[in-house]
């Protein structure tokens, strides 16, 4: 199994696309990017911690490429919207790719350049590319969020 770390907004919506893709075998919510050690969901709210939302992925690349999950991550957000997705704004709410390894970190800034050049988007890419750094995990009621709605 291999990680995968990115952010494009509220992490409820990010998790629940990620989890619908073959070969992703679990994920989770919390926060990285940030100066802040554990920070609860009130303090990265408060933008006091420097963290972004974001959903970590374990997935199995005999299944799902990692270029297939950038893929995917383009598609489920504005990356030209600086610190801001819909309704959504502070830097929490970031465009980011934070890479687990060389590999990754050579294919998100291939990818990145892929999309910039592909003429999709009226403006720069503001999606940042950063070295993984400590995970926090969320609050518990925030895992698997809309599925837990859905059974409400």
């Amino acid at each position: 199994m291999q990680k995968a770390t990115f952010g494009a907004g509220c992490y409820w919506g990010i998790e629940a696309a990620f989890r619908k893709v073959k070969g992703v075998v679990f994920t989770s919510v919390g926060f990285m990017g940030g100066n802040f050690p554990n920070p609860l969901y009130l303090d990265v709210c408060s933008r006091i911690t420097g963290h972004a939302e974001v959903v970590q992925v374990e997935y199995d690349p005999n299944i799902v490429s990692y270029e297939e999950l950038l893929n995917i991550f383009w598609s489920i957000h504005d990356p030209t919207s600086l610190n801001r997705q819909g309704g959504d704004r502070g830097e929490q709410y970031r465009s980011v790719i934070f890479y687990h390894t060389p590999q990754q970190e050579t294919a998100a800034r291939n990818s990145k350049l892929k999309e910039q050049q592909s003429g999709k988007y009226d403006q720069d890419i503001v999606t940042e590319i950063k070295p993984a750094s400590d995970y926090w995990l969320g609050p518990d009621y925030h895992q698997q969020y809309y599925e837990k709605k859905k059974r409400n």
